[in-house]
């Protein structure tokens, strides 16, 4: 089946087309996915990495991690379209707030989106999406993991596979199923090591 979604537009253009396509002042985040279809998936995975990158309790990147494994459950399962819990459903954000918060990363998202672009497209179609989705438990079990200072690491691969799920580039997905195959090498060996010091130690 043709796709119909249109190539041109980029990620904080259809995130911002969204926004303005809403009626009202606030609006549900069903309401702000549900016009981006299949990309909701990269959209989502977007708000999940952004708690990583902002002053929050400790823990969140536990929370942040079950709900990517979720959101990787359901990517493997072959969904068309993200699952999303009614609370989740339900929960509203000003219209306005979100379009002034793409203005001000509009900088950072510009050159992100310039690195991207439509190509080896079918690496983020069936059946490749079961790739993704197992890809995508594993970053959400290491962010899950209470590993020292890679919040910022797993929360930039979340970005990375963000952009590349929507932006249909398949380099990029590459790209960051190998980075994630070298993270799951690396955090066993760390955790590894750093048993055997404890061990040692007592």
């Amino acid at each position: 089946m043709a796709d119909k979604e249109p190539r041109e537009e980029k990620t904080a253009a259809l995130l911002r087309a969204a926004a303005l396509a809403t009626p009202g002042e606030r609006m549900t985040v069903e309401q702000l996915l549900e016009p981006l279809k299949r990309r909701a998936f990269g959209f989502l995975l977007l708000l999940l990495a952004i708690p990583n990158f902002i002053p929050v309790p400790v823990g969140i990147g536990g929370i942040m991690g079950v709900l990517v494994v979720g959101l990787g459950l359901e990517m493997l399962v072959g969904l068309e379209h993200p699952w999303i819990p009614g609370f989740l459903k339900r929960r509203t954000m000003s219209r306005d707030g979100l379009l002034r918060f793409l203005d001000r990363i509009a900088p950072f998202t510009g050159r992100l989106e310039k690195a991207c672009k439509p190509r080896l497209q079918r690496l983020s179609r069936r059946p490749f999406t079961f790739v993704s989705g197992a890809v995508m438990i594993l970053v959400g079990i290491l962010l899950a993991l209470p590993i020292p200072f890679t919040n910022y690491l797993f929360g930039g691969m979340l970005v990375a596979f963000a952009f590349a799920l929507v932006e249909r580039d398949g380099a990029l997905l590459l790209a960051v199923w190998g980075s994630t195959i070298a993270a799951v090498a690396l955090s066993a060996t760390f955790s590894h090591a750093l048993l055997k010091f404890f061990r040692d130690l007592f």
